[in-house]
């Protein structure tokens, strides 16, 4: 490693790392691409580069040179007469936007690392009064890791708790109950492939609402010592909760619809609520510009991402439904072929045939295939073709032509930082405490554009597919940012 290069050790999602030797002008964006490059992951949104910074992530503007984000030791060369470098300095590789259908991920590794990030963060969960969704999800992840349950080969213990449980929920019930229990739900998911156990589990871990959430502390008044407000970034909007004896409580949910005007004013941060007078609005404080600067930006391009994929989770949910309707009919006529089969095939076995039997056999099969994954698995044959085409990309044109109207959601080479529109200048010099930007979150004009494209897309063309492929809306954004700096 030369003088001008610095180690970067980067935490991935699944508990490994990787180590990086980058230049010390480097940006954000040129680490990000090596980091891809080496986990082969193409389309990487959703995604991010973060460091720690008191227990918070704060995730790295990729057009910045990454010095901003280290300390002064970055700059530093390598001690004199020693030859020896420091230690190496830690990036996380880690989900920045997270989404409420796995489906909206097309890249195959990236999807696997989303599923090892919401997996960690389920094993950090509370919602106690979720219990059983936390069993369910355990049965998802096993199939997912595992495969089918099978009775020769799976006995005793033959995975860790603590890999698919909290540590409240395991001290609650005990390892015996839950090695007890677990692999009965974990048996139930019998014939479901690990792609779609994986694409169940993170479907199914936003009902906990704990786990698709990035938290930041504010500080109530500009004077307070310790933040006693939390900020929660969501799927859907912000939640706001106040820190009273290490409990959270909410405060406020405000969808993003309900969000009139997000401004930042040096370390001020304010929320005006949508239809109410400028007087109800909150305030808080960031401690510093800098976090104001990264909140904005987040919240912004979280916002953008919130706009533009709504057209094409419609399209997956009224493919899903449609699918399980279909899949629901082939289940039931089989049920009722089985009924009426069930006095000609009696007569057959009486008279010693055996094709009777066999075909009986096999619709029974068949129907319990179906129920044992919810009621909505067809027969292993169909199944593969519904696997094969939800893997491919989108194909059809007319898709195209609709969602070319929208922009891709967060590009990296230029949404992470679309959030904040500032001149180089600006960018290049530290953040000033008089800064004040205004963010506008809901156009309605933008709204009604977006309410037209949805009614225009149609889920039953021939092509349409429930998988989606990023780099077919790369365009202009849908959503106007309004910023007065």
């Amino acid at each position: 490693m030369s003088k001008q290069e610095r180690s970067v050790c980067v935490l991935l999602p699944n508990k490994e790392q990787l180590n990086i030797a980058i230049g010390v002008k480097a940006t954000g964006h040129e680490l990000f691409s090596r980091v891809c490059d080496c986990l082969k992951i193409k389309d990487p949104h959703f995604f991010g580069l973060s460091v720690v910074k008191n227990n918070e992530h704060i995730f790295i503007d990729l057009e910045q040179k990454l010095g901003k984000y280290f300390p002064k030791e970055w700059k530093k060369e390598a001690s004199k007469g020693t030859g020896k470098c420091g230690p190496p300095f830690l990036v996380c590789f880690r989900v920045q936007y997270y989404v409420e259908n796995g489906r909206l991920i097309s890249d195959k590794t990236a999807r696997r690392h989303y599923y090892c990030q919401v997996k960690e963060q389920v094993l950090r969960s509370e919602c106690t009064h979720k219990e059983e969704v936390y069993f369910l999800l355990a049965a998802y992840a096993l199939q997912a890791d595992l495969g089918n349950y099978k009775n020769n080969v799976h006995l005793g213990k033959y995975f860790e708790p603590q890999a698919y449980f909290p540590q409240w929920i395991i001290t609650k019930r005990g390892c015996d109950y839950i090695l007890k229990h677990a692999p009965e739900i974990h048996s139930e998911q019998q014939g479901l492939t690990a792609r779609e156990a994986l694409l169940k589990f993170i479907r199914e871990s936003c009902l906990l609402e704990d786990v698709p959430v990035h938290y930041y502390r504010l500080h109530k008044d500009k004077k307070d010592e310790f933040a006693s407000i939390v900020l929660g970034l969501t799927l859907k909007g912000m939640h706001i909760y106040q820190e009273l004896n290490k409990m959270r409580q909410l405060l406020y949910d405000f969808p993003w619809s309900n969000v009139g005007r997000l401004t930042f004013l040096g370390k001020k941060f304010e929320i005006q609520p949508d239809g109410l007078p400028s007087a109800r609005k909150l305030v808080y404080y960031t401690g510093c510009a800098f976090r104001s600067r990264h909140l904005l930006q987040l919240l912004s391009n979280s916002h953008r991402l919130y706009l533009n994929i709504q057209p094409v989770l419609k399209q997956i949910r009224r493919a899903e439904e449609t699918q399980e309707k279909k899949l629901y009919r082939e289940s039931y006529i089989s049920d009722t072929l089985e009924m009426d089969l069930d006095p000609l095939d009696k007569r057959s076995y009486g008279s010693g045939s055996s094709q009777g039997s066999t075909r009986n056999h096999r619709l029974s099969r068949h129907s319990t295939s179906s129920h044992g994954s919810s009621g909505i698995e067809a027969d292993s044959r169909h199944r593969m073709s519904v696997e094969m085409a939800v893997d491919e990309p989108f194909s059809i044109e007319p898709a195209h032509k609709s969602m070319k109207s929208f922009s891709s959601v967060i590009s990296h080479g230029s949404s992470h930082t679309s959030g904040i529109e500032l001149g180089s200048k600006d960018r290049a010099e530290d953040d000033s405490q008089d800064d004040e930007v205004e963010l506008a979150v809901d156009d309605p004009q933008e709204m009604s554009r977006l309410a037209e494209l949805i009614e225009g897309m149609s889920v039953n063309s021939p092509g349409f597919n429930q998988e989606f492929c990023w780099k077919d809306i790369d365009s202009q954004p849908v959503n106007t940012y309004e910023f007065v700096v």
